[in-house]
C-alpha cells in the first residue's frame, strides 16, 4: 500500500504537478463534479430547442444568445476582475447558474417551458458568464502560479473534457427515459460541489476597489487593449482564436442538426456523438498536461487548429454514424489541443497587472463571438445542410491558420514567452 501512495506521489510531481497545490485541488474537483451537470443541461436544452421548433436556425438564436452579453460586455468585466477578489465573484456568478438551472428545471418539469423562456434563460446566463468565465481563467494562476500554470489549464481542460463525454451520455439516456426536466434539476445540484470548493480555497485577496467611476473604467479598457495590441504574441494568438471561434468551432449547433437530419439519430444517438468528441478532447487534455515541463509551444496550437479544421472537413464528407463519432473524437482532441495552448500562451505572455482585461478579450474571443458564428452556422446549415456547413467553416478556418503562419504573424509565434513585470 505505501509503495502504491508513493507511486502516486511521483505520478503527481512529475505529471500533474498543479495537484499539489490544495486551493487548485479543491477548485478542480468542485468543478469536476460542476461540469457533468452543465454538460446534462447543454444536451437537454439543445434537443429541447429541435424538439420545441425543428430548426437550426431557432437552435442557433438561443446559442447566440447565450454568448452575445460576452461580445458587448466582455471589456467592461475584465476591469472588474482586475479590481476585485476573484473568488468572491466566482461564488456569486456560481450561485447565480444554479438558480437559473432551477428555473429552467422547474418551468420543464410543470410543462409550462416555451421557446422565448429558454431565449430569456440563455440571455441570463450570457450575462453571468461573461464575468464568470474571464474570472475562472485567471484565477487559475493564483491557485498555481506560473510554474504549473499550463499543467493546471490541462487539467482544467481534461475535466471539462471528461464532463463532455459523461454529462452527453447520461443526458440522452435520460432524457429517453424520464425526460428533460431531471437533466436541468441535476445541474443545479451539481453547484454546490464547486461553490464549497471555492468557500474553502483560501488566496491572498487583492483590496476591492469600491468606487468604479465611468472615466476609470473607460481608462482601464483603453489601457488593457493597448497592452494587448503591443504584444504581438497575445495579439496573434487572440486573433486567431477569434477566426476558428466563429468559424471552425460551432459543434453545438451543427452537431445535433447533423445527428438528426443526416444520420437519423434520437437524443440518445446525439448524446454519444458529442460524448466522443470528449472522449477526444479529454485525451488531448491529458497529453498536454504531461507534455505542460516543455511549455506552451507554438506547433501545439498551430497542429491543433489545423487538425480542427480538417476533420471538421472530412466530416461533411460522409454520413455515417460511427465514422462520425471517430472524425468527433479527434476534433475534440484537436480542439483542446488549440484552446488550452492559446489559453496558455496568452496567460504567460500577460503581465499579472492586466491578466483579468486580456482574459476577458480572450473570452470575448473565444465565446463571445459565438452569436456570430451560430447564426452563422445555424444559417448557412438551413440553406445548403450541415454538411455543406462543416466543409466550408473547415476551409475557412484552415484559410486562416495558413496565412498567420505563413505571411502575417509568423515572428509572433516564434517569440520567447515574456517575462512577468
Amino acid at each position: 500500500m505505501n509503495s502504491f501512495y508513493i507511486f502516486l506521489d511521483k505520478l503527481t510531481d512529475s505529471v500533474f504537478p498543479a495537484l499539489r497545490h490544495r486551493n487548485f485541488r479543491l477548485f478542480w474537483f468542485g468543478q469536476m463534479i460542476s461540469l457533468i451537470g452543465t454538460w446534462m443541461q447543454n444536451i437537454g436544452q439543445d434537443w429541447l430547442v429541435l424538439k420545441l421548433t425543428n430548426s437550426a436556425f431557432l437552435l442557433g438564436v438561443v446559442s447566440a444568445l447565450q454568448f452575445l452579453p460576452m461580445l458587448f460586455l466582455s471589456l467592461f468585466a475584465g476591469v472588474v476582475i482586475d479590481r476585485f477578489p476573484k473568488r468572491k465573484i466566482l461564488i456569486f456568478t456560481q450561485t447565480s447558474l444554479m438558480m437559473t438551472a432551477l428555473a429552467l428545471a422547474t418551468l420543464t418539469a410543470l410543462n409550462a417551458i416555451n421557446y422565448w423562456e429558454i431565449l430569456v434563460l440563455a440571455t441570463i446566463v450570457g450575462f453571468i458568464n461573461t464575468i464568470d468565465n474571464p474570472a475562472r481563467q485567471s484565477f487559475i494562476i493564483d491557485l498555481v502560479g506560473k510554474e504549473d500554470l499550463m499543467n493546471a489549464i490541462s487539467l482544467n481542460s481534461s475535466i471539462f473534457n471528461a464532463a463532455r463525454i459523461i454529462g452527453p451520455g447520461i443526458a440522452g439516456v435520460l432524457i429517453g427515459l424520464l425526460g428533460y426536466a431531471l437533466c436541468f434539476y441535476l445541474n443545479a445540484l451539481s453547484f454546490i460541489a464547486v461553490i464549497t470548493g471555492l468557500i474553502f480555497i483560501d488566496v491572498k485577496m487583492n483590496k476591492s476597489k469600491v468606487m468604479l467611476k465611468k472615466e476609470d473604467v473607460i481608462a482601464d479598457i483603453k489601457e488593457g487593449l493597448l497592452y494587448i495590441k503591443n504584444t504581438p504574441i497575445i495579439f496573434a494568438t487572440i486573433l486567431m482564436m477569434a477566426v476558428l471561434s466563429t468559424f471552425a468551432i460551432n459543434f453545438n449547433v451543427l452537431v445535433p442538426v447533423f445527428a438528426k437530419n443526416i444520420l437519423n439519430q434520437n437524443s440518445t444517438g446525439y448524446g454519444f456523438l458529442m460524448s466522443s468528441m470528449g472522449v477526444g478532447a479529454l485525451i488531448g487534455a491529458l497529453i498536454l498536461a504531461s507534455l505542460s515541463k516543455k511549455g506552451a509551444k507554438p506547433f501545439y496550437l498551430i497542429l491543433g487548429g489545423c487538425g480542427l479544421c480538417v476533420f471538421q472537413i472530412l466530416i461533411g464528407f460522409q454520413s455515417y454514424y460511427w465514422l462520425t463519432t471517430i472524425l468527433l473524437a479527434l476534433s475534440g482532441f484537436s480542439m483542446i489541443t488549440f484552446s488550452a495552448s492559446a489559453n496558455t500562451t496568452v496567460q504567460l505572455n500577460s503581465s499579472n497587472r492586466f491578466r483579468g482585461r486580456v482574459m476577458s478579450v480572450y473570452s470575448l474571443v473565444f465565446g463571445g463571438v459565438t452569436p456570430i458564428g451560430a447564426i452563422y452556422a445555424g444559417s448557412l446549415a438551413e440553406k445548403v445542410g450541415a454538411h455543406m456547413t462543416f466543409i466550408i467553416s473547415g476551409i475557412i478556418g484552415i484559410a486562416y491558420i495558413l496565412y498567420v503562419v505563413l505571411f502575417k504573424y509568423k515572428k509572433s509565434f516564434s517569440s520567447n514567452i515574456a517575462e512577468d513585470d
